[in-house]
């Protein structure tokens, strides 16, 4: 995925002329490329540090096991609680592991004060392989439906890389309808949304049937991944694929190649694992398995967040080895190689 920045160093429309993103990791017309990106953790060490090895070491892993892009300062992230010198640390650890791979990297930036969020999307022109910002609906004001469009028309007008929008009403107590994340996808720079509305209702159905060009819509709960898919959703961010990447990816491969019969055999394991993983406050559950696999050092989480209970942690763990959904870790050392291959 490129930035397809203009002259101005704004970035432009970014559309694709049939509204569909190509195959692969990139996209000549900054439409975010199709599959699974991972909003990435953000490790911790035994003293609290961030533990960038082991946020390397992941990116590394996600990539290899066919993972589209990464996403890097999302909630998953536990971003409210890192401070500046970590933000810029994070980011700039994987926006180097996104260049020597070729891979998109997405950055989380913005919140309610559209001033500081176009400073904050600003600074993102100054780091070299971020290709797209995944920037929140305006959360507590609850604006207006007509304010939350003069808010993205603020931002896509100034900043240097795509907005992908992150619409979340659970979270933000904004709730949008089709028409309106329809003229939100019309803008120049807008370029798709992060879908997590907590369900798939008639307003799902309007909005998948009719996108602007070059408009994706990403599945942002992990439970709905496999059914939005069908609907004709252009992939996921999904923080259930730290875990048995290679069989979300696979998932995505499976409708995208109208393998019906495989898809929905897929979903339903995928689906089971994802209610596992959200039983508890994410990404408690997510850094639990990911340390028992000793694949970071620690499952510590930063206040408010607790670390999950053993039992959700190993229900998760029963999940993956009892399904064939397992982690290999022989990806680690295997370049190239996804789980469909």
């Amino acid at each position: 995925m490129t930035s397809d920045r203009a002259t101005s160093g704004r970035a432009t429309n970014g559309r694709a002329t049939n509204g569909r993103a190509t195959s692969g990791r990139a996209t000549s017309a900054g439409v975010p490329a199709r599959g699974v990106h991972i909003p990435l953790i953000t490790p911790f060490d035994a003293a609290g540090e961030v533990a960038l090895d082991a946020l390397e070491a992941l990116a590394h892993d996600m990539l290899t096991a066919g993972a589209a892009g990464l996403v890097a300062l999302g909630t998953t992230a536990e971003v409210a609680t890192l401070n500046a010198v970590e933000k810029d640390a994070v980011v700039s650890t994987l926006a180097r592991v996104c260049r020597e791979r070729g891979a998109p990297l997405t950055v989380g930036a913005g919140n309610s004060d559209t001033a500081a969020s176009r400073d904050a999307l600003a600074a993102l022109g100054k780091v070299p392989g971020v290709t797209a910002a995944l920037t929140l609906v305006p959360y507590f004001t609850r604006p207006s439906a007509a304010g939350v469009v003069a808010h993205f028309t603020e931002l896509a007008a100034n900043s240097p890389v795509p907005l992908v929008i992150y619409h979340i009403p659970y979270r933000t107590g904004q709730e949008l309808d089709a028409d309106t994340l329809r003229t939100l996808g019309a803008l120049p720079g807008v370029v798709g949304v992060k879908y997590a509305t907590g369900g798939i209702d008639a307003a799902t159905v309007d909005l998948l049937g009719e996108l602007p060009d070059g408009f994706a819509v990403f599945a942002g709960d992990d439970l709905f991944f496999s059914p939005l898919l069908a609907m004709g959703a252009h992939g996921g961010i999904l923080a259930s694929a730290h875990l048995a990447t290679g069989r979300y990816v696979e998932l995505a491969g499976a409708w995208a190649a109208g393998d019906v019969t495989r898809a929905r055999d897929l979903g339903h394991r995928l689906g089971a694992l994802s209610a596992a993983v959200f039983a508890e406050p994410n990404p408690t559950v997510v850094k639990g398995v990911l340390h028992a696999q000793g694949r970071i050092p620690t499952a510590s989480v930063r206040l408010p967040l607790l670390p999950a209970r053993p039992e959700a942690v190993d229900g998760a763990l029963r999940l993956l080895a009892g399904q064939d959904l397992e982690w290999v870790e022989d990806l680690r050392s295997t370049p190239g190689l996804t789980a469909a291959s």
